[in-house]
């Protein structure tokens, strides 16, 4: 799916998304990876849902961002709470949804401001 352009074009905004990946301003992905609005896209060592592990989430806390959208592949999953206490230890909350609807989510987000955090797990491919 191809999203419409905005006026935030400055920062990292998801541009489409499709079972092969995501486009961050038109420049296309097919590993998991972190999106944060003023900071280029980085490659995210999650090769799955299952595989997540606290270090994963260290990554993203090191940015400290005020939301994490955690976007885990073709179908909502939770996720376990030990896995993200260190962001939930500095009041950051972390939703969990579906690929797109992260996408979707991240690009609102970003666009009203807010420090939000990216990071979709893509099984498709590893970089």
């Amino acid at each position: 799916m191809k999203l419409h352009a905005t006026s935030t074009q400055q920062y990292q905004t998801v541009t489409g998304y499709d079972d092969s990946g995501v486009e961050i301003n038109a420049t296309h992905y097919g590993y998991s990876l972190v999106v944060m609005p003023e900071v280029a896209p980085v490659a995210w060592p999650v090769t799955s849902f299952d595989a997540l592990t606290k270090e994963d989430f260290a990554q993203i806390e090191a940015a400290e961002p005020d939301v994490v959208i955690l976007g885990t592949g073709a179908r909502q999953r939770f996720i376990h709470p030990k896995l993200v206490a260190g962001l939930a230890a500095r009041r950051v909350g972390v939703e969990t949804m579906d690929n797109q609807a992260a996408c979707r989510t991240y690009n609102i987000l970003m666009a009203e401001g807010r420090k939000v955090a990216l990071a979709l797990i893509l099984d498709t491919a590893r970089p």
